[in-house]
């Protein structure tokens, strides 16, 4: 009998959605142990990070998602959860939480397991202002564009509404701050007016 009820336990459990209990700074692993202990199913991934002090380097683990912990729960029963130590509230928009589709916390899971270096990468989407660092394109900024499961980036010339991309590596570029990409907009339409 008790295997049953173990096993309607654990369909339960795969039945409820993902969702990111955001924590205060330095609580991911104290949050995700009081998790653990109160029988939800909680993931806070981490990558290897080597940090240089005065006389030594040293290897040590570090979050993935620093100051998150996704955590299985009834969104309905969320108060053991906003309750555990360093706990802010769960990520949501409008009145409650969002759950986090499956895929995507399957891709971390997985990317996590396999053995391979795994770091955090700054998020972009196409359409999104981002500088060159590294090739022969350094320093040069633009539009990230996805064409055919390619990246290329866009540089226009907005006086002469015209454009130029080159397909690039996507581990060549960040991402601009919005607030540096306003003045440059704003000045471009000024030199345009001045003509």
């Amino acid at each position: 009998m008790n295997l049953i009820s173990d096993t309607v336990d654990e369909i339960v459990e795969l039945e409820l959605p993902w969702f990111a209990l955001r924590v205060r700074s330095n609580y991911e692993r104290m949050a995700a142990l009081h998790l653990r202990q109160r029988g939800f199913e909680e993931f806070s991934p981490t990558y290897k990070s080597e940090r240089q002090w005065s006389d030594r380097k040293k290897q040590i683990d570090a979050f993935l998602f620093p100051g998150y912990v996704f955590c299985r729960l009834n969104p309905n029963d969320r108060l053991p959860v906003l309750s555990v130590p360093g706990a802010v509230g769960l990520v949501g928009f409008g009145k409650g939480p969002t759950a986090i589709p499956e895929n995507e916390i399957e891709s971390v899971r997985r990317m996590v397991g396999s053995g391979l270096l795994v770091a955090p990468w700054p998020f972009l989407s196409a359409g999104q202002t981002v500088l060159i660092e590294r090739g022969p394109l350094r320093g040069v900024e633009g539009m990230l564009k996805e064409v055919k499961k390619t990246f290329r980036l866009v540089v226009s010339v907005h006086l002469l509404q015209r454009s130029v991309s080159v397909e690039i590596d996507r581990s060549w570029v960040r991402p601009v701050s919005s607030i540096r990409t306003a003045p440059v907009a704003q000045n471009s339409s000024e030199a345009a007016a001045r003509v």
